[in-house]
């Protein structure tokens, strides 16, 4: 009599603190709001204190660091001890907040055949089947009316609000009853990802009720809300020997972390330079908004601190000609299955290291003495770089990058860590790659 031989898989192991890090960042931000208020929390940790846009910036807080949020945006400021207002130079790392998700509808209440229902829009550029399946919560802010709802001139406050209860489902339609499914999946925005949330036909007690419950307070006292619906599957390691990881909002979530991360532990700065971090919002839709990268957010601030570094207009002008901004955003990694898909000679991988991207017509804003100036930010930090160039006969899409470099006359390179099915609801990394981009960015802060 012989027996089957059996072995136990490798127990994987975390690719230290960074990884664990960023696991509890994506976890605590199912909302750009919830990122938002995430990423003050990690800088004031730091010692950086939150300020507001419509307050006086002094040279004290610009020295000392101090952070501004907007809704779903941040911006986060360290400027050297000893600036020289003529040799003022400006260090700045872009990302967004956002993801693509389904958000719920001003008037969501829907349903027929006995299926409660919840009216969403698709925001941004959503692998829609992703969302088939899935168990979902929802996130966001939501407008409160003070006192009991009833006072019209009572004003209002902003809440932010989750819940982590499998609420949702977006149910696929059962093979049987389309044979031709896996010849190509046709989804229709408007009819097949409606959520359902219940049973039974629509009544009074809908999502206005169901927030005033979650809130306690009375339904009219519930103005309007910015929520949307966010995958419950927490972020894990993966892979043989846990080289990978797998979480929703990769995109842009891990550049947001590592770009925050680089500021906080940022020891020192030269004396002519202003470290700056900005996260924006709407990123995923163009970023015209008032707190995209085509507001003017980012370029008020930087004429905002430059002033309170005591530099003239002019002097603010001067020294963003002499300033860089890694704008840093999900690359793609070569895929397995879809080889074809990629340009031939730029195939970046997984654990690779950070990745500079290139595109002649301006969809990336790298040209060749950025994409020079962040290889050496990566030499200094010991970490490999790799190149990405998008294939030809397809569509490029794009980031902040072009954004900033138009709207501030700023040089810009676009880089970001390699990822496999971006815009998924679950996307797909490396579990080196945190590190790394956290490495260079923290060289790019502190270099020349």
């Amino acid at each position: 009599m012989t027996s089957a031989a059996t072995s136990s898989p490798p127990t994987p192991t975390r690719k230290g603190h960074m990884l664990d890090s960023l696991f509890e960042f994506i976890e605590a931000s199912p909302s750009p709001f919830h990122a938002a208020a995430a990423a003050v929390e990690r800088l004031a940790t730091a010692g950086y204190v939150e300020a507001g846009r419509s307050e006086s910036w002094s040279e004290l807080d610009v020295a000392q660091g101090f952070v501004v949020r907007d809704g779903g945006s941040v911006l986060a400021v360290r400027a050297g001890a000893q600036v020289d207002p003529e040799r003022l130079r400006f260090s700045v790392i872009g990302a967004h907040t956002d993801s693509p998700n389904l958000r719920i509808r001003p008037r969501p209440d829907s349903g027929t055949l006995g299926y409660r229902q919840l009216g969403v829009e698709v925001y941004g550029g959503v692998l829609l089947n992703s969302w088939l399946d899935r168990d979902l919560g929802l996130s966001g802010r939501v407008e409160v009316q003070h006192g009991d709802g009833d006072d019209p001139a009572a004003g209002s406050r902003t809440v932010l609000w989750r819940c982590d209860r499998a609420l949702l489902r977006v149910p696929q339609l059962a093979i049987h009853l389309d044979r031709d499914v896996n010849d190509g999946l046709k989804l229709d925005r408007q009819q097949h990802m409606t959520p359902v949330w219940g049973l039974g036909e629509p009544s009074s007690a809908g999502f206005r009720e169901f927030l005033a419950d979650e809130l306690e307070v009375d339904p009219h006292a519930v103005l309007a809300w910015d929520v949307m619906a966010h995958d419950l599957t927490p972020p894990a390691q993966l892979g043989r020997i846990g080289e990978m990881y797998a979480a929703s909002r990769i995109d842009n979530l891990a550049s947001c972390h590592a770009a925050l991360e680089a500021l906080a532990s940022l020891s020192s700065l030269p004396d002519d330079a202003a470290a700056v971090v900005v996260l924006f919002d709407h990123e995923e839709i163009g970023s015209d908004s008032a707190t995209g990268a085509g507001s003017p957010i980012l370029a008020d601030a930087l004429e905002r601190i430059a002033a309170a570094l005591g530099a003239s207009r002019e002097q603010y002008l001067r020294a963003v000609t002499r300033s860089l901004c890694v704008s840093a955003d999900g690359a793609h990694a070569v895929h397995p299955n879809y080889p074809e898909r990629h340009e031939p000679q730029h195939l970046p991988l997984l654990n690779g290291g950070p990745v500079v991207k290139t595109n002649v017509n301006v969809r990336y804003a790298t040209d060749a003495r950025t994409h020079a100036r962040f290889v050496a930010a990566c030499d200094a930090a010991g970490v490999p770089h790799q190149l990405y160039s998008h294939r030809g006969n397809l569509p490029c899409g794009s980031t902040i990058g072009p954004i900033t470099a138009s709207r501030l006359g700023m040089s810009v390179v676009d880089v970001g860590s390699p990822q496999l099915s971006m815009h998924s609801a679950r996307e797909l990394g490396g579990s080196d790659d945190p590190a790394m981009l956290t490495a260079a960015l923290g060289a790019f802060l502190a270099g020349p």
